[in-house]
């Protein structure tokens, strides 16, 4: 197969790591500027949903395959139907999962799916802003744009003062914050689990564990992500095929009953609170950093899996995976997330056996030399046959990488 990939982040890093070493793929075209693609990969620049579509129909693209939000929702994988091209990733409107978590609270209780209480409230009209306010009054809530925000649109909120706080600042998100979410609090570790699904049939993947907040402890703002562990110490596979049974499946089930199939990944962000496993989202691509260490412990033909969900016939069974853990840190710029230091030099080590770094904010200057271009910069992934190992592994290269005003978490996977 011909695949063309979108999008040049860390996730995409991690994608294009391994499609290039799938027997399946014969050419790999990268639509974005990353300096960490293999290079095995094809540069073709090409951006928004009718360059994407023209660059697919010059190649005779056999796949594409979509690793941000954003074109997802702009209705890439419809106009790449349109013209017969299969695209990994949900059309527009089953992209709604994650697009509308109003939306998504909707399937959920359609489908039987358990899920934390929560006011939907329109800030535009007067009757809206008077149910958020309402129900900020008794503090213990999480916030939440109903639109995309690049995960910095989650605020979890002790107390009244700190929610009527949050529905403010949220309305920089502009569009996105129109409409918001007030959600009982839960408490409880969080898992993320991933499954591909066909529309019809889903298949689950190893859990992970995200750590959002920027500082040790899961202090500080949200993120989009500074590190992840796979696979989740409190989901094994037996665990996680249940789970997927419980939430993925009804989900893919009442999608299709509506004539919207969810074909692509479905990300469920979960809280196994007291009182058993919760949602509390879903995303319709791979979470990134999680997916640094699951095409890091990917064992199987990946073109395979993604064509056969994006044409509705997944491959029997699940696919493999290393019988290992991993480990990813995130190297964030200065200022991460309120702002970003762009064109630092970043030292550029070989990275030991057991680790490979992902980039996902770097770019090359005039002089050819690494620097940072985002706020996420780096990925630092290390693979092992142990938790602790892998983590130990991850943490040591990490310094060769560090550049001035670098920040990470140290206690990923602790």
């Amino acid at each position: 197969m011909r695949i063309v990939l979108v999008g040049h982040g860390g996730r995409e890093a991690a994608l294009a790591y391994r499609l290039v070493r799938s027997a399946s793929c014969t050419e790999l075209v990268v639509t974005g500027p990353n300096p960490g693609w293999p290079d095995a990969a094809v540069m073709r620049p090409a951006r928004g949903v009718p360059a994407l579509v023209a660059l697919a129909m010059d190649l005779d693209a056999d796949l594409v395959v979509c690793g941000p939000e954003a074109p997802l929702a702009d209705g890439l994988a419809d106009a790449l139907g349109h013209e017969g091209i299969p695209c990994f990733g949900p059309s527009r409107a089953a992209a709604l999962l994650e697009t509308s978590k109003a939306f998504a609270k909707e399937i959920m209780a359609e489908a039987g799916v358990p899920t934390a209480g929560a006011v939907v409230a329109d800030l535009t009209t007067d009757e809206g802003r008077a149910s958020a306010r309402a129900r900020a009054d008794r503090g213990d809530v999480v916030v939440k744009a109903d639109g995309l925000a690049a995960g910095k649109g989650v605020v979890v909120c002790e107390t009244a003062a700190e929610a009527h706080g949050a529905l403010e600042d949220l309305q920089r998100l502009g569009e996105a914050a129109k409409r918001v979410l007030l959600e009982d609090r839960l408490t409880g570790p969080e898992v993320s689990l991933f499954a591909l699904c066909d529309g019809e049939r889903v298949a689950v993947l190893p859990s992970a564990r995200d750590h959002k907040q920027l500082l040790d402890g899961g202090e500080g703002p949200n993120t989009g992500g500074m590190g992840a562990v796979v696979p989740c110490a409190d989901v094994g596979s037996e665990l996680g095929e249940s789970l997927a049974e419980a939430i993925h499946a009804p989900v893919v089930r009442a999608m299709a009953a509506r004539g919207t199939p969810f074909r692509g990944l479905l990300y469920a962000g979960l809280m196994l609170t007291p009182d058993g496993p919760k949602v509390l989202e879903f995303n319709v691509r791979f979470g990134d950093p999680e997916c640094q260490p699951l095409m890091a412990l990917w064992d199987d033909d990946l073109a395979r899996w993604l064509h056969g969900a994006a044409t509705g016939r997944l491959p029997e069974g699940r696919p493999r995976f290393a019988d290992q853990h991993a480990c990813c840190v995130v190297l964030a710029s200065a200022g991460y997330p309120a702002s970003k230091e762009t064109g630092v030099l970043i030292p550029e080590p070989t990275d030991p056996d057991g680790v490979v770094t992902f980039h996902a904010g770097t770019d090359r200057d005039t002089e050819g030399q690494l620097v940072t271009a985002g706020g996420r910069v780096l990925g630092i992934c290390a693979v092992a046959d142990a938790a602790d190992s892998a983590r130990k592994l991850a943490y040591d290269a990490l310094p060769g990488w560090a550049f001035p005003g670098a920040q990470w978490r140290t206690d990923v996977g602790a």
